[in-house]
């Protein structure tokens, strides 16, 4: 095997910027166009088919937002796109704290522009009103169960503490290679099947953050807890985990690595030659 490199903070924060993009438009995408979607009545069929998937569907696009970009951009970022699991990480010692702004900036940043391209598309279609169904996060009066702030705040801690663990455990170098992508995504999956009723599930600031503003409704005053609830969580995650299990790989950074080949074109090879052809 080839030398591996950590490829430079650029490409890192746009992976990260990508991929909090992607988590947002997929995961609140699905939720806003076609969790419940209605079939339009032809003349005289009666009423129209309810063909929306509803919170399963919903859940398994978060997961599966996860998962994709995880596979694609993970070499190059570590895959976090999301604020708390950077934090967490770091305080488990598995990334570096010089690094986290630029990280959390990007995954914000990545997350609001997946809000706008929401909101613009959500208004291109007749009656429509994005206040309020843009997939925001809330309590109380904003919860889709109606639970209280206390009931959400919980959920939220305890929730985003068992997603970092899972990512600290599915990333250690004993887990089965090129798995931990699909260990992620499920466990975000899960974790959507339990609270979309509590909370419309946060377990990530920038997500949160991404749809607060745009939503509108409320929103953006409830905005504090889905920063402040899943950074304790994942906090009290890298506080613990080597504690819980008993595996200490605090010298393994959660970071992209690329081999060297694939960033430097070696010497006598013309990037520019037509590809062979079998």
């Amino acid at each position: 095997m080839g030398a591996m490199l950590i490829p430079e903070m650029s490409k890192r924060l746009l992976a990260e910027f990508v991929g909090t993009f992607w988590l947002v438009f997929g995961g609140c995408g699905s939720a806003i166009f076609a969790a419940g979607f209605l079939s339009t009545p032809t003349l005289g069929s009666g009423a129209p088919t309810h063909l929306g998937i509803g919170f399963l569907g919903v859940a398994l696009a978060f997961g599966l937002t996860v998962v994709t970009m995880a596979y694609a951009v993970g070499h190059v970022s570590g895959a976090h796109f999301n604020p708390a699991v950077t934090i967490g990480i770091t305080i488990a010692k598995r990334f570096e704290w010089k690094d986290v702004p630029g990280y959390v900036v990007a995954q914000v940043l990545g997350g609001l522009a997946a809000g706008g391209a929401l909101w613009a598309i959500a208004r291109g279609r007749d009656g429509f009103v994005p206040t309020g169904n843009l997939a925001a996060n809330g309590f109380a009066e904003h919860s889709p169960g109606g639970y209280s702030m206390f009931a959400v705040l919980c959920a939220e801690v305890l929730l985003t503490m068992f997603f970092v663990y899972v990512i600290l455990g599915v990333t250690r170098e004993s887990a089965p290679t090129g798995f931990a992508p699909l260990a992620i995504g499920l466990c975000l999956t899960l974790i959507h099947l339990i609270s979309i009723p509590i909370s419309n599930t946060s377990v990530n600031p920038a997500r949160s953050t991404a749809v607060a503003f745009f939503n509108g409704n409320g929103a953006p005053g409830q905005l504090w807890l889905f920063w402040l609830a899943p950074v304790i969580g994942a906090a009290i995650a890298g506080a613990t985990f080597h504690l819980i299990t008993g595996v200490d790989r605090r010298d393994r950074d959660i970071t992209g690595q690329v081999r060297a080949e694939d960033v430097v074109v070696p010497d006598g090879v013309d990037p520019d030659a037509p590809r062979a052809t079998v």
